[in-house]
């Protein structure tokens, strides 16, 4: 695969409502294999419709979503095939809380990507591993703090061996203590080199570990480039004026 591969390409995305609401107003954006893509912005700039767009979670008005080539908005796309190829991870868990972790995160794959039980639990333990929940594996999510549960999250959503990963403010229903624990495992994942869209309001996490950093407002995008070009060389006024209240 080549690393600089184009994944995702968004042409004049466009996400209307009734009463005139523009949440997304024409929005174009190429995301590169192995690019970890955050997006930044006031409440309302568009930053989750966008993000929602991507797996149809959200339908757009108009425009194209192409992943791997393959246009979205076609009506003849599976689109819970593609589902399986970009998972996502919400503000709030989304864990099943009649089930455990480990049943939490082996249902997908054993029933979608048709996974013998024991192969979809040695993975599952593998990632648990990795995110030091091993011990965590027979407990409901009810017995979890908040971070250990967006862990959860975040290593069922890998369970489905995605291509792509999209987090939608993944750290802002956490107490503040626990937002480490998170943002440490996203920073593994980039270092691994996941394609990632994060939409976040973590200033730290975008100067750190975005490869780029997109600022959205009123539906469209402002401006975007490296983290520093962005933090530090601001070219709008409508981005120093966030910035300034954020930072």
């Amino acid at each position: 695969m080549n690393a600089n591969e184009t994944i995702i390409s968004v042409k004049e995305l466009r996400k209307h409502y009734e009463g005139g609401v523009h949440a997304l107003d024409g929005v174009d954006m190429d995301v590169a294999r192995g690019e970890v893509v955050v997006i930044i912005g006031p409440s309302g700039s568009g930053k989750s419709t966008l993000l929602r767009s991507l797996n149809l979670l959200e339908v757009p008005t108009s425009g194209q979503i192409l992943v791997g080539g393959v246009d979205l908005m076609d009506k003849k796309t599976n689109i819970n095939l593609h589902r399986q190829k970009m998972g996502m991870v919400f503000q709030h868990f989304n864990l099943f809380p009649h089930m455990t972790v480990l049943k939490n995160m082996t249902l997908a794959p054993t029933k979608l990507l048709k996974k013998s039980k024991a192969e979809a639990e040695k993975r599952a333990m593998e990632l648990l591993h990795t995110v030091g929940l091993a011990d965590r594996a027979n407990a409901y999510p009810s017995q979890l703090s908040g971070g250990q549960k967006q862990r959860i999250a975040i290593v069922r959503a890998l369970c489905m061996e995605p291509e792509v990963l999209l987090f939608d403010e993944p750290t802002s229903a956490l107490d503040p203590e626990m937002v480490g624990e998170v943002l440490e495992v996203m920073k593994d994942l980039a270092r691994k080199g996941m394609t990632m869209l994060v939409v976040t309001h973590e200033m730290g996490f975008a100067r750190e570990v975005a490869t780029r950093v997109v600022f959205m407002d009123g539906g469209v995008i402002v401006e975007e480039g490296t983290p520093t070009e962005i933090f530090d060389h601001p070219k709008s006024d409508r981005l120093k004026n966030f910035l300034a209240k954020v930072l």
